[in-house]
C-alpha cells in the first residue's frame, strides 16, 4: 500500500495511536487528527516517521475544522485513499444528570464527525475508490449503566455507515469496527501512561483468553482499506475476544 494515504482521527492516543503505528509500518503516508496537541507531539517525536506522517490540531465535531483537515491532508499527501473515524469520547453520569450541553458534545465528536469527513472526504475518495472505516463499539449492542450519550451514538455509527455504503459505493466502502474490551492504558501521553495489568477474571471472561490490544482492530482496519477486501461494505465487525457471546453469571 505504499504511497496511498489515511486520515486518522483520534489518533494521538490509545486505538488511534496503535492505528498510526500500524499504517505507517505498512507504508501509507498518515495524517493524524487529535485535539490534544501534546499527545500528538510525543507521539510524532516517537514515530520519527519524517514526512511520512503530519499532524492537524482538529476538534472533530467543528466543521470548519474538518474540511479545513481534508485540505492539509491534501496538501501534505497529495490525496486520501482512507479515512479512520477514530475519534470519540464518553460522559458516563446518570440521564437525570447528564446535562443537553454534555449529551451534544459526546454525539459531536462520536457521531456528526463522521458526516463531517464523509461530506469533505468523499469527493476525494471517490477519485482513489478508497475506504471509510469508522468506529463504533460493542456498546452499540450492549450496556453499562449511564452510557446513554455513548451508547446510543455507537448505535448511530452503526446505522450511519451501512448508509454511507450505499450512498458512497461502489466507488467508496464504508465498514465499522466494534471493539470490545481494548487496553489503552499503556498507548497513552507520558502523563498519563500506565502499565496494563489484567486479573485471571479479566482474561477468562474472553473465550479469547486475553483482553485486546489496539492492533488487534488497527490490522483489521487494515485489510478493511485494502483491496482485499473490495467485496465487503456496509458491515460492522465485532472485535471483542467472543466476550459478547459468553454466558456470565454473577
Amino acid at each position: 500500500m505504499k504511497n496511498k494515504t489515511v486520515i486518522i482521527t483520534g489518533g494521538a492516543q490509545g486505538i488511534g495511536r496503535g492505528m498510526v503505528q500500524e499504517f505507517l509500518e505498512d507504508k501509507w503516508n498518515v495524517m493524524m487528527a487529535d485535539i490534544d496537541g501534546e499527545a500528538a507531539l510525543e507521539l510524532l517525536d516517537a514515530m520519527n516517521a519524517g514526512n511520512q506522517l503530519s499532524f492537524c490540531k482538529c476538534d472533530v465535531s467543528n466543521e470548519v475544522e474538518v474540511e479545513k483537515l481534508v485540505k492539509d491532508c491534501l496538501a501534505a499527501f497529495g490525496s486520501i485513499d482512507a479515512i479512520i473515524n477514530n475519534a470519540g469520547i464518553g460522559n458516563n453520569k446518570p440521564v437525570t444528570e447528564l446535562s443537553l450541553v454534555e449529551w451534544n458534545r459526546v454525539v459531536g465528536v462520536n457521531l456528526t464527525s463522521i458526516f463531517l469527513t464523509a461530506k469533505y472526504g468523499a469527493l476525494h475518495l471517490k477519485k482513489s475508490k478508497g475506504a471509510i472505516v469508522n468506529m463504533a463499539s460493542t456498546r452499540a449492542f450492549m450496556s453499562e449503566p449511564n452510557t446513554e450519550a455513548y451508547s446510543a451514538t455507537k448505535g448511530g455509527v452503526v446505522a450511519l455507515t451501512h448508509s454511507l455504503a450505499v450512498s458512497l459505493g461502489p466507488d467508496v466502502r464504508v465498514n465499522c469496527i466494534s471493539p470490545g474490551w481494548i487496553e489503552v492504558s499503556d498507548f497513552k501521553k507520558k502523563r498519563d501512561f500506565k502499565e496494563s495489568m489484567h486479573s485471571d477474571v479479566d482474561k477468562t471472561q474472553h473465550p479469547a483468553g486475553r483482553v485486546g490490544v489496539p492492533s488487534d482492530i488497527a490490522q483489521l482496519a487494515l485489510y478493511l482499506v485494502s483491496d482485499k477486501a473490495g467485496f465487503i461494505t456496509g458491515q460492522n465487525f465485532v472485535v471483542d475476544g467472543g466476550m459478547t457471546k459468553k454466558m456470565i453469571y454473577v
